[in-house]
């Protein structure tokens, strides 16, 4: 484990709090596994707690945004988001199919009494908090 800098955006706080109780912890647990992932990940000494497009997100320098979000319009599921343009998601639906959802090339969807396996949960976080760092390795070194 190492020391990690954690920079945040007071905002984000709000958002945690806005959500409705049935989803928050929730919420404060996939912000948990992002940030006990980075502090696990050699190399990654800081990462930025910030809002975008309104929702928690997460960067690091050597990273791929990591973003999250329940919405009202669809109530029984809340989702991890990752840059679509990216090899992430493409390779968690290959190493990981049976075991989460997906919407298209952006999403892991959870829906509400989803046990999340966090070990492969990590797995994925990892690779994108690291994804500059390893997006030329096979299937991203998973």
């Amino acid at each position: 484990m190492n020391d990690l800098q954690m920079i945040t955006n007071p905002d984000v706080k709000k958002v945690f709090d806005n959500y409705p109780g049935f989803v928050r912890n929730k919420m404060l647990n996939l912000r948990e596994l992002v940030i006990e992932t980075a502090r696990e990940t050699g190399g990654i000494t800081s990462i930025e707690e910030t809002l975008k497009w309104g929702e928690p997100s997460y960067l690091t320098k050597c990273g791929s945004t990591i973003r999250m979000d329940w919405k009202p319009r669809s109530p029984e599921c809340y989702a991890m988001y990752f840059k679509c343009t990216s090899r992430l998601v493409e390779t968690f639906k290959k190493k990981h199919k049976d075991q989460f959802h997906f919407e298209g090339n952006r999403a892991i969807v959870f829906q509400m009494n989803d046990v999340i396996p966090k070990k492969k949960l990590k797995q994925c976080i990892r690779a994108a908090l690291t994804y500059h760092k390893i997006k030329h390795l096979k299937e991203l070194g998973m």
